[in-house]
């Protein structure tokens, strides 16, 4: 019959789309802000201090995979890796179009009495709980699950206060095919929500 045929050639295509070869793939993580940071300088001032991000995640050499329905596994890394170096360097850039220079010191304490021998206005450290896609490809397409959680310490001289937040969003969606270009595109995009949510309302 017509439709059985056309089932069978959709079928087919998605195993060729599918059954790509497996390796590893490096994304190209970048925060780029969508909303209007103006503002965020009156709250931390025009230098900020960043300590070197903590990845406390239980697999850090990989951010993703993706698994075809052959079976075969595809895994994501980031650019730059490791996944600190790439939020650290795109959260530097982005500040730093907004007035904000950041300057990196190699530890924090995280306490508010170090704020009184900070030299710059404010002091950031972020760590890394969980940021991972998982993609399980079948006849019906490729089921994609992403989450991404920063848990966000800012200490703000003027205020002499430590404040804490932890930052969480997960996305999931149903794609005809998964490709490194568009897990790379949804994963900056959770990127761009949390630190954009974040920096409109650190404190």
């Amino acid at each position: 019959m017509k439709w059985l045929r056309c089932l069978l050639i959709v079928s087919l295509t998605i195993l060729v789309w599918e059954g790509a070869e497996a390796g590893t793939y490096s994304l190209n993580l970048r925060y780029q802000p969508l909303k209007d940071l103006s503002s965020l300088q009156g709250k931390i001032g025009s230098t900020l201090a960043m300590a070197p991000l903590k990845d406390a995640r239980p697999e850090t050499l990989y951010i993703g995979r993706h698994t075809n329905v052959e079976g075969d596994v595809t895994y994501f890394r980031s650019n730059p890796f490791p996944l600190e170096k790439a939020i650290g360097e795109s959260l530097s850039e982005a500040l730093s179009r907004h007035g904000i220079k950041t300057i990196p010191i190699p530890s924090w304490d995280d306490k508010p009495e170090s704020l009184k021998n900070m030299e710059t206005d404010s002091v950031l450290m972020i760590e890394i709980k969980r940021f991972w896609t998982e993609g399980n490809g079948s006849l019906l397409g490729t089921k994609v699950k992403a989450g991404v959680q920063l848990v966000i310490h800012l200490g703000v001289r003027k205020e002499g206060k430590i404040f804490t937040r932890n930052m969480e969003v997960e996305k999931e969606m149903t794609v005809p095919r998964s490709t490194p270009e568009r897990v790379e595109t949804m994963m900056n995009q959770m990127l761009t929500e949390i630190f954009d949510s974040y920096f409109s309302n650190p404190y």
